[in-house]
């Protein structure tokens, strides 16, 4: 009997193991199972888990089924290895889809670049023809190349410009605007376009106003305005004027720049700010649509922004809108 009985419990132990081994690789089997159909989801693109859906609905969803998957495994190294891994393809799906992102905006601006460079580098090519010539006259020699230095110029100008556009897009240049008098910053704008001015007898004046304090950074405010500026005394007739007037507000101070120039269709108010967008009635006067488009990006960085009034035939009125002394 005693054997019997020893026999019997040998066996029973054999099939309590047998029952937990099949017990635990049924469990082994269902905590891979999930990670297969994590990992399966995200190859395919379509897990809940991993797209991002702008409605409430879907991503009330997506929280429930979510919940309903993870809720299954036990707080155990098995579950813990699937939100680990979760995180881990939630972090490259995010990375590949910057990628893609900063791959778009390379090729754009290749594009960009390739488009504006094309006809300044066409010319310097020919005028560099023309210079080949034995038959040139010194005078002439001296034109072709004062022309190819101004193509030169310009492409460089147009490279600088777009890149800092560029980079301001994408945050990858930040400056710190700060509480400062606008004054100074006016009067170096106006200086930096006062020979081209001069050159077409057109007339700069500033209203009467005292010095205040805004919120900006005047290293580029400057450029900003010499870019309106710039624009102003080109698309404006020989001896013409040019108004600057500033008006306090409660938040912010707007300084307006007036010309007499040709004007702006009301239709193309917001078009004028878009990168490389040149109005119709602009087309005959050389330039490239970009310093408007690197202005208002400007200030918007400084939380500022600029607008326009105009009427064809009797000039345009830019408005920036700088913020009032900040006391964050």
């Amino acid at each position: 009997m005693g054997r019997i009985a020893f026999s019997y419990i040998i066996i029973s132990i054999f099939i309590v193991i047998f029952f937990i081994l099949a017990l635990w690789t049924i469990w082994l089997f269902r905590e891979w199972r999930l990670l297969e159909i994590i990992l399966k989801k995200f190859q395919n693109k379509d897990s809940l888990l991993f797209e991002e859906d702008s409605t409430i609905s879907n991503i009330s969803l997506k929280k429930r089924r979510k919940q309903k998957l993870i809720s299954s495994l036990q707080e155990t190294r098995q579950s813990k290895l699937v939100s680990e891994l979760e995180q881990i393809l939630n972090r490259a799906s995010w990375q590949e889809e910057q990628a893609k992102k900063e791959k778009n905006q390379v090729m754009k601006l290749i594009s960009d670049l390739s488009h504006q460079l094309k006809t300044p580098l066409a010319n310097i090519i020919l005028d560099t023809e023309l210079l080949e010539s034995d038959e040139l006259k010194e005078e002439q020699r001296k034109e072709f190349l004062h022309h190819a230095k101004a193509q030169a110029a310009r492409m460089q100008w147009l490279m600088q410009n777009l890149l800092k556009a560029s980079r301001l897009e994408n945050g990858m240049i930040q400056f710190q605007a700060e509480n400062t008098g606008i004054k100074a910053t006016i009067v170096k704008a106006v200086n930096a376009v006062y020979a081209q001015a001069r050159e077409k007898k057109i007339e700069i004046f500033m209203e009467e106003f005292k010095d205040i304090v805004l919120f900006h950074n005047p290293k580029w405010t400057v450029e900003a305005m010499i870019n309106v500026l710039e624009n102003a005394v080109k698309y404006s007739k020989e001896k013409s004027k040019i108004k600057i007037s500033m008006m306090e507000m409660d938040i912010y101070t707007r300084i307006t720049i007036h010309d007499q120039g040709m004007g702006i269709p009301q239709t193309e108010y917001n078009k004028i700010f878009q990168r490389f967008y040149r109005g119709k009635q602009a087309q005959e006067e050389e330039g490239t649509g970009l310093g408007l488009y690197l202005a208002q990006l400007i200030l918007q960085s400084e939380q500022g922004y600029l607008t326009v009034d105009s009427k064809l035939g009797k000039g345009s009125s830019f408005h920036f809108f700088l913020l009032n002394r900040n006391f964050r």
